[in-house]
């Protein structure tokens, strides 16, 4: 059976030449940064020539909050892999500050440009998160207060 067999036509063009597996020692510091978090981008243009995704890992240590940030017209979506990270956000409506307090398995979704921060209760676990974002781009834009 050829690849093409049973979709009614030809295969799409091959991007980049195929997969990539990308390794947790092969993800890169260089993307943008906010306060409190290490990110790492693993799937981005740079690192696998995608054109529109970016996807990455946060990492928030023990008893830090990150500086408050949105990410511009990128959706962002949050899956929770370790820990127990707080997701904060101000309700446009009451003006009141929203927490969001996930755990492993638990998913996130950050609209565009509504600033948020993290935060990380624990006095003795990282909280780990995988990132997708909706541009390309790894677009942080940090701010002063939500």
């Amino acid at each position: 059976m050829s690849p093409a067999a049973g979709s009614g036509g030809s295969s799409p063009p091959s991007t980049a030449g195929g997969l990539r597996l990308i390794r947790p020692e092969e993800l890169s510091s260089a993307t943008a940064q906010t306060s409190g978090m290490i990110r790492s981008a693993a799937i981005s243009g740079e690192l696998t020539s995608a054109t529109s995704l970016w996807m990455g890992r946060t990492e928030l240590p023990p008893g830090v909050t990150s500086g408050d940030h949105h990410h511009g017209e990128s959706e962002t979506g949050i899956y929770v892999v370790v820990g127990t990270p707080v997701f904060v956000f101000r309700d446009p409506a009451s003006g009141k500050h929203v927490r969001l307090e996930a755990r492993p398995g638990d998913f996130i979704w950050v609209p565009p440009w509504v600033p948020h921060r993290e935060e990380n209760p624990s006095t003795d676990e990282t909280a780990v998160v995988v990132l997708a974002r909706s541009t390309q781009e790894a677009i942080v834009v940090n701010v002063d207060s939500l």
